[in-house]
């Protein structure tokens, strides 16, 4: 199967129909309307085969993560998903593979909105690359940046469960049947909050999604705002399955430094917490309140209630 025969059966048609994709895949580039009073939104992520992800992962959950966690950049910024282009390397043409890639893709794009409009092909070792554009009213992009002394510091959902599902994964630990699936669903099928991260728009002072672990993120905030934090690790959110599953020191680990949760993680102003949980309420998302901003640049503490604590956070850095 030759390259464009490939492209055409298994991506050509991948995603939603979107109306405001006036040329999409078959040309040289893309067309897209973009609206009038919008601000484009472009975010990248690749995953290499023995870095990201394992040999004999399934291809149908790895199509649904590579869409997955470029959207998931998107919503912590507050934007709605629209356009992903796709580079696809690939050592040979598996098409059991590339079918079953193509259909988690595809129904994970169709799922957030998504169109496919374009990317390449080429041979060699696994990997994936995947652009995505999105669009937030002009302005109304939250940063990384504008965090203030005095904020409230959120997180979505629950953190720990994708790390402990690839320690399942991997052999590493040993999990009761009733667990294995939300842990194993976590892992390989993690959600973007985009509705969430849309409607924090007017809300949050600063954000961003949490992909290497709590405490390897969170830092980013305070660097680029300039302020420091301190984190109460009794109030992080952790499920049931965590809990049941570890002892208390590893689950704090995990949900410190295991990374690979894709919730978000926001600051917000005293001023707006109570409209905070008013206009949330509708989302049936978990939001917890876990610290606060402080002056301390770049300084991040945890403390469990009132003691400090020492942590070294042990997170995925690739150099």
């Amino acid at each position: 199967m030759g390259e464009f025969d490939l492209i055409a059966r298994y991506f050509s048609q991948a995603g939603a129909k979107r109306a405001d994709t006036q040329l999409g895949i078959g040309d040289d580039g893309a067309v897209l309307q973009v609206r009038d009073g919008y601000d484009l939104v472009i975010t990248t992520d690749t995953m290499v085969c023995g870095t990201h992800f394992f040999a004999d992962v399934d291809p149908r959950a790895l199509g649904h993560k590579l869409v997955a966690v470029n959207v998931s950049d998107l919503a912590a910024m507050g934007a709605e998903p629209a356009w992903l282009s796709l580079a696809l390397t690939l050592p040979e043409v598996n098409e059991d593979w590339l079918a079953e890639f193509a259909a988690g893709l595809h129904e994970t794009a169709d799922y957030y909105h998504c169109q496919l409009i374009g990317g390449d092909t080429t041979r060699g070792p696994l990997s994936l690359t995947m652009i995505a554009k999105g669009l937030v009213p002009h302005g109304k992009a939250i940063t990384r940046s504008g965090a203030k002394v005095g904020d409230y510091i959120y997180v979505t959902g629950t953190l720990g469960d994708a790390a402990l599902g690839l320690k399942l994964v991997q052999g590493q630990h040993q999990v009761s049947k009733k667990h294995q699936g939300h842990l194993l669903q976590r892992f390989h099928y993690p959600s973007a909050r985009v509705a969430l991260g849309q409607a924090l728009r007017n809300l949050a002072s600063s954000a961003m999604d949490i992909s290497d672990g709590l405490a390897g993120d969170l830092p980013h905030i305070l660097r680029r705002s300039g302020v420091g934090a301190f984190i109460d690790v009794n109030r992080i959110p952790m499920s049931q399955a965590l809990k049941d599953s570890c002892d208390q020191a590893e689950a704090l680990q995990l949900a410190l430094s295991g990374g690979e949760d894709y919730e978000l993680l926001f600051t917000v102003p005293e001023s707006r917490r109570g409209a905070l949980d008013v206009l949330l309420s509708p989302y049936g998302v978990p939001v917890t309140c876990i610290g606060r901003i402080t002056g301390a640049s770049g300084k991040l503490e945890l403390k469990a209630g009132e003691q400090a604590i020492s942590y070294q956070h042990t997170g995925f850095v690739h150099f």
